[in-house]
């Protein structure tokens, strides 16, 4: 199956404790269907210091759920679903909000 959501895109939190937030994919990992959003999801790790970085809580951002996030819409700015369509034997996402092409 192609992928829906890809590593670059501008996505939207559905659900959960960061509802509304957008961001960017940073990592995709298709085989427990979850994706890392940059600003979003954020949780504390306790880092022990080493030679060559300190120690201390960082922020990081913790995988999240595909089913809860969707792509924006380049032309709405709002959240939508993808579909896929096939020109000139290339095949393309599709805004299904807009009719708009995604991946140039």
């Amino acid at each position: 199956m192609a992928a829906k959501i890809k590593k670059g895109d501008k996505v939207i939190v559905l659900t959960g404790r960061d509802k509304g937030k957008t961001g960017e994919v940073l990592r995709i990992a298709p085989a427990e269907n979850r994706a890392v959003v940059q600003g979003v999801n954020l949780v504390k790790r306790h880092q022990r210091a080493s030679q060559t970085s300190e120690g201390g809580i960082l922020n990081k951002e913790a995988p999240i759920h595909l089913s809860n996030i969707a792509l924006v819409d380049p032309k709405e700015n709002k959240a939508t679903r993808v579909g896929f369509v096939v020109k000139d034997g290339e095949k393309k996402r599709v805004a299904k909000r807009s009719g708009d092409v995604i991946d140039g």
